[in-house]
Formats: structure tokens, sequence, C-alpha cells
């Protein structure tokens, strides 16, 4: 996630059952940290806590709508979404806590590219999208205990939501926050900025949308990776507007030079049809497509190698900077709770003899029985047992003899 341009300096501080220790991002939605909580049986976990900015948390349709799509978005266990595990209100602020993903968010991850001058090889990019299609075939297709269709549509696939960790994940978080912000309530314009650039053409007309807006948007994010550039081009460098995402001009892809580049041209082209009968009808048709040029073109890359270069690039300064902030909050928890060892007294107090119950004496029938069992066997019924086995040797040998 992207660091705040003004960080909170009034960190590690306590909100609720979380200790929040590093801001990592804020937007015209939420102010975003990172914080440890406890669990249930003691330990401490990392969490990414979402706090909604007042303006937004005080009306009441978002509020209910932010509540409710919090609890769909909990539902949803995949590889490729970040779980939501907590929705709240503390401090009078109404929060989102979910899974904590170490790493960047794509637009952050972009960013650190164009200013390394390090550019983002295309089977990553490849291997980005094609995880993002996976995480949205699964919440499309999701269904309730009755086998309906939850019709869940993610309706704000861009970057900012799409995060990479250093383990070369892929996860794609805030399911359903886009549906609260188009509630019609009085929501300021920083909220909603940048939202236009990866917005379907249907979303910014107002029509109902279904899954196949998030895969317009995702065929956004493809074609930007594959292009280097911002697909709406702004005049004077401005945002994309809804205008622009009602229009969806679609400009042809460059030439890169890549295995039988057409198909790939194709398949973006195909994910930004204007009319969404054109488009591809799921998120899985268009990874199906995507996954047989980039095998037949043997740009496929894994999970590992991903996390590798991210780590190798990136990862070192982050990871030290942010370890250092997490040994405090930590330490916050430990000093509240009592040392293991508390409860036992130090080692020169420990007592010297230990009482041990004394065995109650056997009655006399079992104790005859365990002497009987204790006793050597007698030597006669020994020497008849011997017997016994060599005649049966005997017999056996002759046998075999005829």
């Amino acid at each position: 996630m992207a660091a705040a341009a003004l960080q909170d300096v009034d960190l590690p501080r306590r909100f609720g059952r979380y200790v929040l220790f590093d801001q990592i991002g804020e937007g015209g939605m939420a102010r975003i940290y990172l914080a440890a909580t406890e669990t249930e049986l003691g330990g401490q976990r990392l969490a990414v806590v979402k706090q909604i900015l007042p303006l937004l948390a005080a009306g009441p349709e978002f509020s209910r709508l932010l509540t409710e799509e919090a609890k769909l978005a909990a539902q949803l266990s995949h590889k490729n979404v970040v779980q939501v595990f907590d929705l709240g209100r503390a401090e009078d602020t109404l929060y989102i806590a979910m899974e904590y993903v170490e790493g960047f968010d794509l637009r952050e991850l972009l960013r650190h590219c164009s200013q390394a001058k390090v550019p983002l090889p295309i089977e990553f990019s490849l291997l980005v999208v094609m995880e993002t299609l996976r995480g949205l075939d699964y919440a499309h297709r999701l269904r309730n205990e009755a086998g309906e269709p939850l019709g869940i549509v993610h309706r704000d696939v861009s970057p900012s939501n799409v995060l990479t960790s250093f383990e070369g994940e892929v996860k794609l978080c805030d399911f359903g926050i886009a549906r609260a912000l188009g509630s019609g309530a009085d929501i300021p314009d920083e909220a909603i900025q940048g939202k236009a650039g990866y917005m379907s053409p249907e979303a910014a007309l107002g029509k109902p949308i279904d899954a196949r807006a998030d895969v317009f948007a995702a065929g956004v994010i493809l074609w930007e990776l594959i292009a280097g550039r911002r697909l709406y081009r702004g005049a004077q460098g401005r945002a994309p507007s809804l205008d622009d995402a009602r229009e969806a001009i679609i400009p042809p892809l460059p030439a890169r030079g890549y295995p039988d580049e057409q198909r790939l041209h194709a398949v973006v082209m195909r994910a930004l049809e204007k009319d969404p009968a054109q488009r591809y009808p799921s998120a899985r048709d268009m990874l199906q497509d995507l996954e047989r040029w980039v095998v037949s073109g043997g740009l496929f890359s894994s999970s590992l190698r991903f996390g590798e270069w991210l780590l190798e690039q990136f990862g070192q300064q982050m990871l030290e900077r942010r370890r250092a902030r997490e040994r405090v909050a930590l330490g916050i928890f430990e000093e509240k709770r009592p040392s293991a060892h508390a409860v036992r007294p130090p080692p020169d107090e420990e007592p010297e003899h230990v009482e041990v119950p004394r065995m109650q004496p056997l009655p006399a029938s079992l104790e005859r029985l365990a002497q009987r069992r204790q006793s050597p066997a007698p030597k006669r019924t020994l020497a008849a047992v011997l017997a016994l086995m060599m005649l049966a040797l005997l017999a056996a040998a002759i046998y075999l003899v005829r």
C-alpha cells in the first residue's frame, strides 16, 4: 500500500483492540494503518486497519452499505482475495480490519519502478493480471448455502486495490466499497478521484453492472502494463474523468516484440469492448485466453520468482523500517501481559522436595496374583515347553523328507 504523504507522528498508539504502528496510506475515503492485535490464544498478528474518514462514516446510508458489503466480503476466502476479519467502531470511528499483505499495491510498485528506472518484466505483469482474474472469477461465482449466486461485483478493480507481496502473492482488496461510495450520499470528490480511469462505460453511464464491468477494469490494467502509460491521457495532467470512461476510446497497443503479439492484443481489446455483450462474459474466459497465450509464448512465471524479484529490487529498506516499528508495537502487548514465569517461583526458591502420594496396599487376593506373575517360571514348566518345540520341529523335518 502506498505510503501517505503526511504520516501520523503519534505512533504507535492504541485504537480499540489494535495497536497502530505504521501509517501506510491515506486517501479520500480512509486513513490506513498497519496494526498489531492479540488473538484469543494470546498471540499477536498483523492487520491492516482502515479508518473511514468522519465525513463518510457520519452518513447513515454509507455506513449501512459499507457494513453490508464488509459482511459479504468477509465470506470470501481465496488465495487471491484479501481476507476481511473485523468491522466496527472505536473512538467513534468506523473501521475495517483485514489481512496484511506485506509488499506494495500495484500503483505503488509501478511508481517505485519508474523512480528506480527498473522496468516491470512482462511475465510478472501478466502474472499479476492473471492472479487478479482468478480472484475475480472466484468472487463472481460464489454462492450461498442455498446454492444461489451472491452476485458479487468488485466495482473498483484498479492498481491501488491489487496488492503484491514479497512472497509473490497477488491479492485483490476492497470488495464492495465502491458500492457504498456510489450510494448517493454526500461523498467528497477526492473519495472517488481516480476511479474513472478503470470504470466500465456502463458504470460511468449509471447503468446496472455485472461481472463484465470487472473484466473491463482488468483489461485497462493489462493495457496500461503493456503500454507503459495510463489509458486515458487527460489534458495538462488532469485525472481521467467520467466522460473518458463513458466514451471508452481505446488506442491501439504499441508493438513490443512479444511472440504472436497480435493474439495478446486481441485478448486486451476484447476485454475493453465498449458494449458488454461483445466483451468477455466472465473473468474465467479472459483468464483462459491469457493463459493460453502465456504458455504458447513461453512467458509463464511463478509467484516464487516474482516474490524474489520484488524483495531484491525494493524490499530490504522497507522491511527493516517496518520491523523496527513492529517490535515497538508488540512490546506494548508484552508490557501489559504478565510474564510467563510470574506464576513460578524463581530458580533459587524452587522447592527441594516434592511430595509424592503413597501407594495404597493391594488387597490380599490381588497381592498374591501380582506375586505369582512376578515370580520366575518353574524350571520344569520351561523344560516341558522346550521339549514340545523340539518335537514339532522334528515332525516338520520328517514331513519335508517324505
